[in-house]
């Protein structure tokens, strides 16, 4: 079930990355150097939008997580097909993009509610499995690109198809499993566990930082790939460089597997300091690589493994930590608040390619890890980080 569980993740996620993908080769004369951002931002708006609203309302209480699960899969492969309908004008393609973002808030949280629902000691392995289908979802739209000939209706056409079909998959596969829990009513009075509780404080933090460097490397890693393949004169460049970002994704799907078995063996907070100081790391490296493809590609592969491993076991640290009876609330708010930042971040990073060129873009990034990583380690000090993954810190 698990597996089924992940395959409708991967498929209903595809459309997060659609627009940013194809964008380089649809028939519009109003994009510009900044519109990729404009696009990520809204999905991320949107995605934050629903979150709230689906947490705030109970829907997955009132519809159930495998109805929501669909609905939401099938309004996201509706809203993502708008793109082939009318790609020329850019408020309908940014309202796409919004809705886009919107029907995904209601594939994840139901899908992670799905996985929870059937392991207790194998939980964070089970999320974390999830969490690495996510992030295959992401790099499906690199691929296509790929396998089309860099041609953009593929793209669109086939992330419109996937969520749909995810959205059968629900319907007519997935099951609720025997440790369903309900989900805790969202409460914005919680708000003060994320700054009152220590430990708490500590985990979202951790968690901020990882988000600033998260999806802004996935928003730009497909340019600067790109950009580094032209420069170098490759022949086929474009198309080589949607099969490299398509293999980052992939190396996280990879990196989110090794994560959640190494989280249960060593601990949380040294799997995510030492994820993030890894990802930290290559944001800086990357730079002096912009020149080098033949190590620039194994570089950035690295760095799709180690900047998206930790994701799953921040929701891990804060489920054990926050105060019981209100963990779907802080995780609600800690989500919320986290791609709030990463539309920040999103934006930052083609402004910093305007003024220091793209191979040091990426350097704005690290801050984020490194100052996460040091909220972990202070995290791993306290007493309240033996509760943790049955006592591994």
């Amino acid at each position: 079930m698990l597996g089924w569980i992940c395959l409708a993740e991967l498929a209903g996620f595809s459309p997060w990355f659609s627009a940013t993908a194809a964008l380089p080769r649809m028939p519009i004369d109003w994009a510009t150097a900044a519109t990729p951002a404009w696009l990520s931002m809204a999905v991320t708006l949107g995605f934050v939008a629903g979150t709230t609203a689906s947490a705030a309302t109970t829907l997955a209480d009132v519809l159930g997580a495998r109805r929501l699960f669909a609905l939401s899969a099938l309004a996201a492969a509706l809203a993502n097909a708008v793109l082939l309908v009318r790609p020329e004008h850019p408020e309908v393609v940014l309202a796409s993009r919004f809705v886009t973002g919107v029907a995904l808030a209601g594939v994840y949280p139901p899908a992670m509610k799905l996985a929870a629902s059937w392991f207790v000691e194998a939980r964070g392995l089970a999320v974390a499995a999830l969490v690495g289908a996510q992030t295959l979802g992401a790099a499906v739209p690199h691929l296509l690109d790929y396998a089309g000939g860099l041609d953009w209706r593929v793209v669109v056409a086939g992330t419109s198809i996937a969520p749909a079909a995810a959205a059968l998959l629900a319907l007519g596969v997935l099951r609720d499993g025997p440790h369903l829990a309900p989900r805790a009513r969202f409460d914005p009075r919680q708000t003060a566990a994320l700054v009152r509780d220590p430990a708490v404080r500590l985990v979202t933090l951790g968690y901020f930082g990882h988000m600033w460097e998260l999806y802004a490397m996935w928003t730009w890693i497909g340019t600067y790939v790109a950009e580094a393949f032209t420069r170098a004169g490759l022949a086929g460049g474009p198309g080589l460089a949607a099969l490299a970002t398509a293999a980052v994704f992939g190396a996280g799907g990879a990196g989110c597997l090794a994560a959640g078995l190494l989280g249960d063996r060593i601990g949380r907070t040294a799997t995510t300091i030492l994820a993030m100081a890894s990802s930290g790391a290559c944001a800086l490296a990357v730079g002096a690589l912009f020149d080098r493809p033949a190590f620039l590609v194994p570089l950035v592969l690295f760095w799709g493994l180690a900047v998206v491993a930790d994701s799953a076991q921040f929701s891990a640290a804060l489920s054990e930590l926050a105060p019981r009876g209100y963990v779907g609330t802080v995780l609600s708010l800690q989500t919320a608040s986290g791609f709030l930042l990463a539309v920040v971040s999103i934006r930052v990073v083609p402004e910093a390619a305007s003024a220091w060129g793209w191979p040091w873009a990426f350097a704005l990034l690290a801050p984020g890890p490194f100052l996460g990583s040091l909220a972990m380690w202070r995290l791993r000090r306290r007493p309240e980080s033996l509760a943790l993954a049955g006592g591994r810190r």
